[in-house]
């Protein structure tokens, strides 16, 4: 496909823009791009793959700690999963627990699972997060005074951790 500027060159910058619903497209030669301000978004910032990560994923304390611990299920060390942007294996998650839980904290927002569950196997996650539903309106009633819903609500919690625990 040929430069729309100048009709002469192949295209090689491709730009697409949509302003209030309407896009448009143009198609550019190298030198028709960097005249226009479009050869490079990261030109002169230094841009490294390899930095980004490891900010993401190390405080600047953290990434002058020695490599000294390394995962026993893959060898990996935290620098070269702060490097990569990615764990070895699940056991680097146990191993380098306390420095990837900020990250993840601050790279998803929190730190548990919140989507589906599984029809198999999965009974005893679906009542630990009836649970924690149930206690929260628990305490929001409590603070509203609606006492007669508290404890109609501390019944149901009651039953539940009996269906998980029977021996108490």
């Amino acid at each position: 496909m040929l430069c729309q500027n100048c009709e002469k060159r192949t295209a090689t910058t491709f730009i697409k823009k949509t302003i209030n619903g309407k896009t448009t497209q143009w198609h550019l030669c190298a030198e028709c791009a960097a005249k226009q301000g479009f050869d490079s978004m990261f030109n002169g910032v230094g841009f490294d793959l390899g930095d980004f990560w490891g900010s993401l994923f190390a405080e600047p304390s953290a990434r002058s700690i020695t490599d000294a611990v390394r995962c026993k299920g893959c060898g990996h060390s935290f620098r070269e999963i702060a490097e990569s942007g990615k764990a070895g294996c699940p056991t680097c998650y146990t191993t380098f627990y306390d420095r990837l839980l900020p990250s993840i904290q601050r790279i998803h927002g929190k730190t548990g699972h919140t989507g589906k569950v599984p029809n198999s196997g999965g009974i005893q996650l679906k009542n630990e997060r009836e649970l924690d539903r149930l206690r929260k309106e628990l305490t929001d009633c409590i603070a509203a005074q609606q006492y007669e819903k508290c404890a109609s609500l501390r019944d149901r919690i009651h039953e539940i951790e009996k269906e998980e625990n029977p021996e108490q």
